[in-house]
């Protein structure tokens, strides 16, 4: 911690009696905006995060770690990124000497997120980490592990709950203005376009319940406020000469405390994109609700939840950096992505044995 010893000794800053409970963190007077690495250049980061951390105000890209040599130039190019800010997986280690890098965002698939994760965690900076978490509910507490050992904040990329509709069914789960829930529908899927190889793969994380069923397990949760107790799940492919390891479609059942039960169901070959909850007085939806843009929804009494208009992973990556800046709990712990690895376990059980299996 080198790095952030000087860079206290630099700022001037005097640390009293209030010894900030992450040496990682930084005093909100003392940086405008948090220096990002992005580790691993694929879709999601050069189409979707690297634009965003441009409409963002607590947040800039200062550092990128890849294995391809050929991405280095393009990304330099586009935003200015130094040759001793750029990394490989080998050297990414050394991040820990730089001060202009403060968290550095896991974006690579999902069977490498707990080694990476790790890694990251032990440079001393913060970690993100896209969803899901990692293959294994295990793999998840290593990471958690990790940055608590290393005194650093982990926040895990689960976006919608960043989302303004997506916070309103959160909210309504514990007020409950339609009366008590008794029924859930959560879908989340795609189909058309071609599918990453990684995610065929079942050593990479792959298929459509680590995918797309985050979104729906998620989903569940968050729109009951509570945990699941029991699940049964079948899992099928239409495509058996594609998805040799992975499922192509899962669907579920959960049951959960008071008698709700969560139909709940995810796929690569359908369109899924809907979250509907029933209650004793009424019903709510949001359709679609997973989608990077557009996410809005309706109620039995004819309110409309109209679509945010801010970048969804910029107001992610705000949120996230401000908990950072300010010292406080992030929106979304390593143990709430931990639970839905857990259940994706279950649920993999379940559908394996064809039987009820307790969560």
């Amino acid at each position: 911690m080198s790095s952030r010893r000087n860079f206290i000794k630099r700022s001037g800053l005097l640390l009293g009696a209030a010894v900030l409970p992450f040496p990682g963190c930084i005093a909100a007077e003392s940086k405008e905006k948090l220096g990002i690495a992005l580790v691993g250049l694929g879709y999601y980061s050069r189409d979707l995060l690297a634009p965003a951390l441009q409409l963002t105000d607590h947040c800039e890209l200062k550092g990128i770690v890849t294995g391809s040599q050929e991405k280095i130039p393009v990304w330099q190019k586009k935003y200015g990124i130094k040759d001793s800010n750029v990394y490989n997986y080998q050297n990414m280690h050394e991040i820990s000497n730089n001060d202009e890098i403060d968290v550095i965002y896991i974006v690579l698939p999902t069977g490498l997120h707990a080694k990476y994760a790790i890694k990251a965690a032990n440079t001393g900076k913060h970690v993100w980490c896209e969803k899901p978490m990692a293959r294994t509910a295990n793999e998840c507490q290593q990471i958690i592990e990790a940055c608590n050992k290393n005194r650093v904040k982990l926040s895990i990329g689960y976006r919608m709950q960043h989302e303004v509709n997506t916070q309103t069914i959160m909210k309504w789960a514990k007020t409950q203005p339609y009366g008590e829930i008794q029924q859930v529908i959560s879908e989340a899927g795609y189909n058309g376009g071609s599918i990453n190889p990684w995610k065929l793969k079942k050593e990479m994380g792959g298929g459509a319940i680590y995918d797309m069923g985050v979104y729906s397990i998620n989903a569940a949760r968050y729109s009951t406020g509570l945990e699941p107790i029991a699940v049964t799940a079948k899992q099928s492919t239409n495509r058996p000469d594609i998805f040799t390891e992975v499922d192509e479609t899962t669907s579920y059942k959960m049951e959960f405390p008071n008698g709700i039960i969560v139909d709940g169901k995810t796929s690569f070959g359908e369109s899924l994109n809907n979250l509907e909850v029933t209650t004793k007085n009424g019903w709510y939806y949001l359709r679609p609700m997973q989608s990077y843009s557009g996410v809005r929804g309706k109620t039995s009494n004819g309110k409309i939840l109209t679509p945010m208009r801010k970048n969804q992973q910029a107001v992610q990556m705000d949120d996230d950096a401000l908990a950072i800046l300010n010292n406080t709990e992030v929106l979304v712990s390593g143990e709430e992505g931990m639970k839905d690895i857990h259940i994706v376990e279950k649920i993999n059980k379940a559908s394996a044995t064809g039987q009820r299996i307790q969560i």
